[in-house]
């Protein structure tokens, strides 16, 4: 099937040849002619299958051109780095077209993303949190949405974005369509439809735990952190075919430690993302490894979710994810658009519960592999590593109370205190020598 039996306009078919896109994937099919016969929609489909297309096609589809500047149509997604992304892909698809898009999110100026919004929109990308901000000073209004469409829903619900999520449901208009698209279906999930949506049509383009076909997973059994970076540079270094490598972390210390260890080997080579870099140089920073001027992308599983990056040769889980389906989410970087991918893990003792958690989800056994020649098995361990001692604690039995003296010492005598009546003539006597009498008075 291709994008010409789709019902697309001209323009956005004329948008999709300069693309080069061809062949609708399977979430695409699925997803268009339901939406644009006006139901709630749910899509589920792993990462790396076309959901973003899988909205925006029939969003523009039925997008109507309007002298008025108020959005038509609103897309929240749950990372500043997927907005940007969004806004790049409508104004491809939009070339031919008249539709103005505003991309506004956490961190960026908000004055100029007001004077953006002022200049009329009819479609905005946001983060929850930046549009009720812009909602509430009246900087954008709502009323005119017709489409909401929330995207990577499971992964906003997982930031903790839920409350943000109930507020912008409430501030929209009650007659909408709602397309709601997720990797995993939770019951968190579940909870916001109930709620919020009008019997949405579920759509599932592949099992979510299902292994990509296009991508060959394989693993390494390592020892430590040391061997993991040796092992890093050993495979980069000989294995030539590894030309665009993004390299998984689960704690953004790991990001940072990863890529000063890499960047002694691979000088200017090395990029770092995470959620403590600063936003332009993360934007910065994928730009290059887009563009091939770096060898290696160091990054947290927000980039899983949250950056569409193309040509990815290998995925190398440098530690398991806690979460089994975060791995799926990991190498779907790779093998995208039917291309082929490899994805690498690197497996600790420690791991092997990841292991088998996410074996069990994917109903596939990975492929280990044995270690290279040549590879230098570290002996230094990290903190973390170390063997942790614990000591024993040997309480002292306490003595019994019979057997114990008294808690208190003697008082000294002259702190003694003893109730006796004083007698002051006997006192006077002592002190003067003779009795003292008070003189009687004068009548």
């Amino acid at each position: 099937m291709t994008f010409d039996e789709l019902n697309l306009t001209p323009a956005l078919l004329n948008a999709l040849s300069d693309l080069g896109f061809v062949h609708p994937t399977p979430i695409q099919q699925k997803v268009f002619s339901v939406m644009l016969s006006g139901q709630d929609v749910c899509g589920i489909a792993q990462t790396g299958t076309g959901k973003t297309l899988a909205y925006l096609l029939p969003c523009l589809r039925q997008w109507q051109f309007s002298k008025d500047k108020l959005p038509q149509q609103l897309i929240l997604v749950p990372t500043r780095e997927l907005v940007v992304q969004v806004v790049e892909t409508i104004q491809k698809l939009s070339t031919y077209m008249n539709a103005s898009v505003v991309g506004v999110y956490g961190g960026g100026n908000i004055k100029t993303q007001i004077a953006e919004l002022a200049q009329g929109a009819d479609i905005v990308v946001a983060t929850p949190g930046r549009l009720i901000d812009l909602v509430m000073n009246k900087s954008l209004k709502t009323k005119n949405i017709k489409k909401l469409v929330i995207d990577e829903v499971d992964e906003m619900l997982n930031l903790g974005f839920r409350a943000q999520l109930n507020t912008v449901l409430d501030l929209l208009p009650p007659k909408r369509q709602n397309l709601l698209f997720s990797a995993t279906m939770t019951p968190e999930v579940e909870s916001l439809m109930e709620t919020y949506f009008n019997a949405p049509v579920r759509i599932e383009a592949a099992p979510a735990g299902a292994p990509l076909e296009n991508i060959q997973q394989a693993a390494y059994e390592v020892p430590n952190f040391y061997t993991k970076i040796n092992l890093l540079k050993l495979l980069v270094t000989k294995d030539l075919s590894m030309s665009k490598v993004l390299v998984f972390a689960s704690t953004k210390q790991l990001a940072d430690q990863i890529g000063e260890e890499a960047e002694a080997r691979f000088p200017e080579q090395v990029g770092v993302i995470h959620s403590n870099k600063a936003q332009n140089n993360r934007f910065n920073t994928v730009h290059k490894f887009q563009e091939g001027e770096l060898l290696i992308l160091v990054a947290t599983d927000v980039v899983a979710r949250g950056i569409d990056l193309t040509d990815v040769s290998h995925v190398i889980n440098f530690d398991l994810p806690e979460e089994p389906e975060n791995y799926i989410h990991r190498i779907g970087r790779t093998g995208r658009a039917d291309k082929k991918g490899i994805a690498l893990s690197f497996i600790t003792e420690r791991e092997k519960e990841y292991q088998e958690g996410i074996e069990e989800l994917m109903n596939y056994q990975i492929p280990v592999l044995p270690l290279p020649e040549g590879l230098e098995i570290s002996e230094v361990l990290t903190k973390d590593e170390e063997p942790k001692v614990f000591m024993k604690h040997t309480l002292i039995k306490p003595p019994k109370r019979e057997e114990s003296g008294p808690a208190f010492h003697e008082k000294l005598d002259k702190n003694k205190k003893v109730n006796v009546r004083r007698n002051i003539a006997q006192e006077k006597m002592q002190k003067y020598g003779r009795p003292i009498k008070r003189s009687g008075k004068k009548k």
